[in-house]
């Protein structure tokens, strides 16, 4: 057994090959992280773009600078918003999973939604352990 000491503050850099997993991640990682965060090589998929958008309606500034290329103005976990509308995961099922999980930590109300077929999938697993 060992003991993990928290350490009072990370920084870094960290190469990864772009995929739409880790674009998922980084883009909620960098808005629950304090400050600024740049991520390179996003995939710039419909589902990626799916939870931009709803890190977006949670107050997060995320700019383009280029291609795959985006700055992520991080809040800190307390720091996400309410949305003043639904959150629409679009056809993102990885959207949908990750932000049920982020969102039930939340102090505020908050309804996530999809097109036909992302509402028509099964989603007791992930809610009900929440």
């Amino acid at each position: 057994m060992f003991k993990v000491n928290p350490a009072d503050k990370i920084s870094g850099e960290i190469r990864v090959p772009g995929d739409k997993s880790i674009s998922h991640r980084s883009l909620i990682l960098a808005s629950i992280a304090a400050g600024e965060s740049k991520i390179e090589g996003l995939l710039e998929a419909e589902d990626c773009l799916s939870t931009m958008g709803i890190m977006r309606d949670l107050g997060i500034e995320i700019t383009k600078g280029g291609a795959g290329k985006y700055t992520v103005q991080g809040k800190g976990l307390d720091g996400l918003e309410e949305a003043d509308d639904v959150l629409d995961c679009g056809n993102s099922g990885t959207s949908m999973r990750l932000l049920a999980g982020l969102l039930a930590s939340q102090d505020f109300y908050s309804v996530l939604t999809g097109d036909h077929s992302l509402r028509k999938r099964p989603m007791q697993r992930i809610i009900g352990p929440l």
